[in-house]
């Protein structure tokens, strides 16, 4: 059974953790939404079976009757960092994250939602483009041992020998393809449209409206 309860923004409450630790939280945006504490004390009352909680107060005041966790804790974890990678000329470290629509699941089916999605670009800053000879609109090539990725190229103001790539997106999967994630040391490579045969090559129709989008930015 699925109760259509109120968001987190349109009540209040308090998360509690595994350790017992709390979080509570206060209203934000008023609606008329019901709160999961309203939907479950209804619940009650319908099932003659009333739990008397009639707002969130008296839900925290019966928490705290618990009492806190006093037993031992668990220590916290002796982990040293790694180093950072330290990308050298014609490599850069990748940065990615899914974009709000991509190829999830989420979206089979919908082909008119998935077609307003951004057509998948790579983005360097000006300094890396110009170090491995790319140009903006141009081609790009991030590979690693595994595969590679090739996707038109937007010039980025961001951080020098860092290239990024959306996660998940047409002809830019980058865990299946390159076999890394986010932090990894990739090579980068200008590439030209005849290196679009290579794995996770973007397609012509992408291609037009890749440039289309660039025309547009400029």
């Amino acid at each position: 059974m699925v109760l259509p309860v109120a968001p987190t923004q349109e009540k209040a409450g308090t998360f509690v953790d595994w350790e017992g630790r709390w979080r509570s939280f206060q209203l934000a945006l008023r609606s008329t939404a019901m709160s999961d504490l309203r939907a479950i004390d209804a619940l009650a009352d319908a099932m003659d079976a009333p739990l008397g909680l009639r707002g969130v107060e008296r839900v925290r005041g019966e928490l705290a009757e618990l009492d806190a966790w006093e037993g031992e804790r668990v220590a916290a974890p002796a982990v040293r960092a790694a180093e950072p990678p330290q990308p050298q000329r014609g490599t850069a470290v990748l940065a990615t994250w899914h974009l709000l629509l991509d190829e999830g699941r989420l979206q089979d089916g919908e082909p008119y939602l998935a077609g307003t999605r951004h057509v998948p670009v790579a983005r360097t800053s000006l300094a890396t483009a110009v170090e491995i000879g790319a140009l903006d609109g141009g081609w790009v090539t991030v590979s690693t041992t595994r595969g590679a990725i090739t996707l038109p190229l937007v010039v980025t103001e961001m951080a020098d020998r860092v290239v990024w790539l959306p996660t998940h997106s047409p002809n830019s999967h980058v865990r299946s393809t390159l076999g890394v994630d986010h932090g990894a040391l990739v090579t980068l490579t200008a590439g030209t449209a005849g290196t679009a045969g290579t794995v996770g090559a973007i397609g012509p129709a992408d291609t037009t409206a890749a440039t289309s989008q660039q025309g547009a930015r400029a």
